[in-house]
Formats: structure tokens, sequence, C-alpha cells
């Protein structure tokens, strides 16, 4: 019996350690419970005369301080860097050696203890490769093999060697085929569990596909909207503001040297405006070359020495494929939200004094 299990929920709210700890200390809890229940049907054979006293007597000290024992085990393996496998191997031997000595001592109802073992080879199967709970229910059968074979050998009228061979047979015909059909069922646990990973991997890609402009690594219209959504619901209405940006004659770039330079610059520019951001601003590709700046709780003073770094790192591009000395620049319009007005009449003021910027000869800003 054991309380490791090495499939950890990837969905649940707790920490992955946490999880795994909770876990454990289930399965501990289970395997107590059916350490209590065994011990009690021990005691019952003692008390109708079928097992001695003195020998039941140890062996339950020893299944309760074995139990103990593990569970200090759970509770520092972590600081003991002691693998829930290995958790799983350590008790599923305890296990083994207790039924092989309760089997010892249990006199004419020994046969039913065997089912006991077939019990803590499928716990360990869950909880390990399939191939160590193979090896490791062959060490129990070895080790039911060695008992009976002395049992036998020392005492053949209590306990014919018939029956034992007999008794054998039939434990490892179940065990083998116990320990199969759960490794079959932990090879196919772990196969969903791989898919499962897969599917939110994949669910992950097309999340962010739907923010993320492709091009750029900015979000993208889709997410600024939803974002601009959010500011609006804030409880606590706070002063904003809102930038259009533009690359100044863009099609030019396209024209001269091609579009593969002018995705370059695109790429460039959201990276050295990135760069320039606060930790809570967030600029989208709006389409084409044009950009949206969300700037919370921001003055258009403070918005404009946002957009002047913008200006400065810009500036200082060095594109491949581009002539130094045709600079990068872009022209701007910045409007601060009023209070209550929708982010899109803001937007529409800041358009309007980007086309203001552009009429004034570009490269510049222009506040509404």
């Amino acid at each position: 019996m054991h309380a490791a299990s090495s499939n950890a929920s990837t969905s649940a709210a707790l920490p992955q350690d946490a999880l795994m700890q909770r876990r454990m200390r289930n399965y501990w809890f289970a395997t107590a419970m059916l350490y209590v229940a065994t011990m009690g049907l021990l005691a019952a054979q003692v008390g109708a005369g079928y097992t001695p006293r003195g020998p039941a007597l140890v062996l339950s000290i020893v299944a309760a301080c074995g139990t103990l024992a593990f569970y200090a085990l759970i509770r520092f393996s972590k600081r003991l860097q002691i693998t829930p496998d290995m958790l799983a191997a350590l008790q599923s031997l305890f296990a083994i050696g207790c039924v092989i000595a309760g089997y010892a001592i249990a006199g004419p109802l020994r046969a039913s203890l065997l089912s006991m073992l077939v019990v803590a080879i499928a716990f360990c199967t869950f909880a390990m490769h399939p191939r160590r709970a193979l090896l490791l229910a062959g060490a129990a059968l070895a080790g039911m093999a060695g008992i009976m074979w002395y049992l036998q050998a020392s005492d053949p009228m209590r306990y014919p060697p018939a029956v034992e061979a007999m008794s054998f047979c039939y434990l490892a015909a179940a065990l083998l085929a116990t320990t199969l059909l759960t490794s079959e069922m932990t090879k196919l646990r772990r196969r969903m569990k791989a898919s499962r990973q897969e599917l939110l991997a994949a669910l992950d890609t097309i999340r962010l596909l739907a923010t993320v402009d492709e091009l750029t690594s900015l979000a993208n219209r889709r997410h600024m909207n939803a974002l601009l959504g959010a500011e609006e619901r804030r409880s606590v209405p706070t002063t904003s503001c809102v930038a259009l940006l533009d690359l100044d004659l863009f099609k030019q770039v396209n024209d001269q040297y091609g579009h593969a330079v002018g995705d370059a610059v695109l790429r460039g520019f959201a990276g050295a405006a990135h760069g320039a951001l606060r930790e809570h601003d967030t600029l989208a590709r709006w389409g084409g070359e044009e950009f949206l700046l969300l700037l919370p709780d921001a003055t258009a003073q403070a918005a404009r020495q946002v957009l002047e770094r913008i200006v400065a790192r810009v500036r200082a591009l060095q594109i491949d494929g581009m002539d130094p000395a045709r600079p990068i620049s872009f022209s701007a319009g910045l409007a601060e939200r009023r209070d209550g007005e929708p982010f899109m009449e803001a937007i529409n003021r800041a358009d309007k004094a980007l086309y203001r910027a552009k009429a004034a000869g570009r490269d510049r800003i222009e506040v509404a």
C-alpha cells in the first residue's frame, strides 16, 4: 500500500508541490485505514484462536510504526529529496513484508491474506512506471514463494505442500494479471495526461494568437479593445490618456526598400517603443503602420514624456537594408480622456490631433 502518486494535476489552483503533498497525504490516509482494518481482522483471528497473540501484536506494532514513519517521510519528502516513485516503492515493499509476515502467522485463514498482496501491488502500479511495478510484483512472488516453501518444509501437516503450491499458483496468476491490467490503465492515463497538456499548450497558443500581433509581438486591435473596455469599467475612474502613433512616409519605405525592410521597420519600431513604456502602459498595432498607446493613470504631461522617450529611441534605430541617413520617425496625436468619456471618443480626438501633426510637417506630437 502506498501514499505516492506521480500524476500531479496541472489544473489545480494550488502550487504543484502543495498539490502533490496533499495527494500523497490522501493516499497515506487511505493506506492507514487499510492497515487498521487488516489489523482489526488479525485481532479477531487472535480472539478466535486461529492466530497466536504474540506474533500478531508484534506485527501490529511494526505496521503502526511503519505507517507513522511513512507519514513523516511524506511531510519531509521535498527536504529529504525523496521522489513520489521512491516513496511508492518503499511503502509497497513494506506492505509486502507485512503481508508475508501475516501469512506466516495467520494459521488456517492465511489464504485470505493473499488478497492484500494483490491490493498492495495494485496500489503501487498506479504510482510508478509499469516496468518497476512488474519488478515489484516479481519481488512479492519471490517473497511468498520463500515463506510458503519454508512453512511446508517445517510443518507439512499444518501447511500441506500441495495446498501451498496451488495457493501460490493462484496468487501468481492474480498478481500478474492485476499488474498487467493496472499497468495498461496507467499507460492510458499518462497518454491522456500528455494529450491534455498538448491541448492546453494549443489553447495557450490560440490565446496568444488572438491577443498578439504576429509581426510586431505587440497587442493586437482585438486585445486593445478588450483592455479599453476593462479600463472604462474600473470602479475608481482615474485620469488616463490614449495616443495614436503613425510612422511617417512608411509607404515610401515599402516602395523604395521592399516589404521585408518595411516589416523590419515595424518590428524595430515596436521593440524601441515598448522599451520606453511604463509598467502598465500598453502599445497595440492598430492597423498597418498605425499604433495605439493606452496610458492608464497618466496626465497629458506624463503621457507626453512617455511619447518623447519613444521618439528618442525610434530616432536611434538602425534597420538592416535601409539607408542609415534615412531617419525613422512618427507623428502622434495625444488625448486625455475626460471624466466618463468613452475611450472611442478620446481616440477620435487623438486621431484628429494626429492629422494636425501630419499637416504640420510630421515627426511631432500634437495634444488634443
